[in-house]
């Protein structure tokens, strides 16, 4: 089953290449680009959302899983998310670079306009999405769907800033460009010393047409299973 996360705040993607976790880089492990064939290789990005998104999701999660679920799988997933401080919830998206001998396709990414963008594009954390994934029911340890990432569409970017390696210590600084509004105005020209002849040869602006923006019908949002919104509302709990 397919579906479109809509909205959604962007945290540590990693799409534009195939990544692993390496215990051995950084001081506590990090992940690592590498070959989509290696162990653990994987595309991935975390997405913030708020409690009504979250439910929204939910929903059609748990309706994929009870359609699979087997006879000794348990009747309901287990939470699939993880709930913040400031009571926002968190969610991943994940696609295995490869399934034995056959890397996977990488998952596209598009612009607003649903231009497909440059294909070593890095989206970064902070930047707001749109993304598609499908639903996939498991029971193993636990009982849950996972999100396989199929597409991103950013519908708003954060520039990637780079992080400098050094502290700040008491040394030489760059001066800033002063602002150009700040300086003395020079000496402006009585209006009533300026001919009128300049204005009299200027031709006058065309006025652009006005475009009518119609206004769409809300569609009512579909009421959800009952059960369902029973067990999303004992997060609150």
């Amino acid at each position: 089953m397919s579906y479109i996360i809509e909205d959604v705040e962007i945290l540590y993607p990693r799409i534009n290449q195939p990544y692993k976790f390496d215990q051995t880089a950084g001081d506590n492990g990090k992940s690592v680009p590498c070959d989509p064939f290696e162990d653990g290789a994987k595309y991935e990005t975390k997405f913030r959302m708020n409690k009504d998104q979250a439910k929204a999701l939910y929903v059609p999660m748990a309706e994929a899983y009870a359609t699979a679920k087997e006879k000794s799988w348990p009747d309901k997933i287990d939470f699939p998310f993880d709930k913040q401080e400031d009571g926002s919830f968190v969610g991943k998206a994940v696609l295995k670079a490869a399934y034995g001998k056959d890397a996977t396709v990488k998952p596209k990414q598009y612009d607003a306009k649903s231009k497909e963008l440059p294909d070593d594009f890095k989206l970064t954390t902070g930047s707001t999405a749109n993304i598609a994934v499908t639903f996939y029911p498991y029971f193993m340890r636990e009982a849950g769907v996972s999100l396989r990432l199929r597409a991103v569409q950013v519908t708003k970017y954060l520039p990637l800033e780079a992080a400098s390696p050094f502290s700040a210590v008491e040394g030489f600084e760059i001066e800033e460009d002063g602002n150009p509004f700040e300086t003395a105005s020079p000496v402006k020209k009585p209006a009533s010393e300026v001919s009128d002849e300049i204005f009299e040869d200027t031709p006058a602006p065309v006025k652009e047409p006005t475009k009518v923006v119609k206004s769409k019908k809300a569609v009512a949002p579909k009421e959800a299973d009952k059960d369902l919104a029973s067990i999303v509302e004992e997060w609150d709990a």
